[in-house]
């Protein structure tokens, strides 16, 4: 039985109310800014409710030429940039570590289980350690300043092998069995029974890896040198550097506020497949 403590009930209310809004505040502020003019963002103090100038910012950072002083492409050519590598980069890994795992646990061929330990090395190898040598593969590839170049030397990842491998462990050797006697081959096996099993589990995976994609900052910065392949976190860092010459905050600021929505788009059309993806322990 629960007890029933008041106080205790309210101070946690008052903990959860605390941090939403010290998380919350920082993207109010952003809103607020993006709906002001530049000429109010530079005056004392800061306004903290919202302005007329939210469609006009809105059309002169998407479809405008961006921050004064930058040289950079527009903000939708940067949007789609990122969303192209991200996507690439989530699909990518997925389709990967799925055929992976699955080899792994449900083909029988020698040094199987060392080639699985093998991969999950690799877990201690972040990018930043093996850029260099990366880089110099993707630049003798000829694939600088291109969508491959952003995507491919991302897309293996032993997480969601090692993710994927624990999922179709659950999966009871029966299911194997019965698909057999149906005459059921391996790919039929792995599209009919397998995928729709592991639906939940792909959505969340989707989720995590659309937002680490979505975030690159240091491969694209590396690898990119032509404007038009410039993604939005880069241009942000690029704007901020660029703000104590040109202080068009509410230009910055509304490109932040674009720079979060894909992200929170994907998350929340895809919270309730995420959430089981994450809960859910038996199939």
């Amino acid at each position: 039985m629960i007890e029933n403590r008041p106080f205790f009930t309210f101070i946690t209310h008052c903990v959860v109310i605390l941090g939403v809004l010290l998380v919350a505040l920082p993207i109010w502020i952003t809103f607020v800014a993006a709906s002001h003019d530049e000429v109010r963002m530079l005056q004392s103090p800061l306004p903290m409710l919202p302005g007329t100038h939210l469609w006009e910012n809105f059309k002169q950072t998407l479809f405008g030429t961006g921050l004064s002083g930058t040289e950079s492409a527009p903000v939708w050519r940067m949007m789609l940039n990122s969303l192209v590598m991200a996507l690439g980069i989530s699909l990518g890994k997925i389709a990967i570590s799925l055929t992976s795992a699955y080899a792994i646990i449900y083909f029988k061929f020698p040094f199987r289980m060392g080639f699985f330990w093998m991969i999950f090395i690799t877990l201690m190898l972040p990018v930043e350690v093996r850029i260099l040598p990366t880089f110099e593969v993707v630049a003798n590839l000829g694939l600088l300043n291109s969508y491959w170049g952003l995507t491919i030397p991302l897309i293996a990842s032993a997480t969601a092998t090692f993710m994927f491998r624990q999922v179709f462990l659950t999966i009871p050797d029966e299911m194997l069995e019965s698909a057999r006697i149906d005459g059921a081959g391996p790919m039929r096996f792995f599209w009919d029974i397998l995928l729709p099993l592991s639906r939940t589990n792909i959505a969340a995976l989707f989720v995590i890896l659309f937002i680490y994609g979505w975030n690159q900052y240091l491969w694209p910065l590396l690898i990119t040198t032509d404007t038009d392949m410039t993604t939005i976190v880069m241009s942000i860092k690029q704007m901020l550097e660029v703000a104590e010459q040109s202080p068009q905050w509410n230009i910055i600021m509304m490109t932040a506020l674009l720079a979060m929505l894909p992200p929170i788009i994907v998350v929340v059309t895809m919270q309730k497949l995420f959430v089981k993806g994450l809960t859910e322990t038996d199939k």
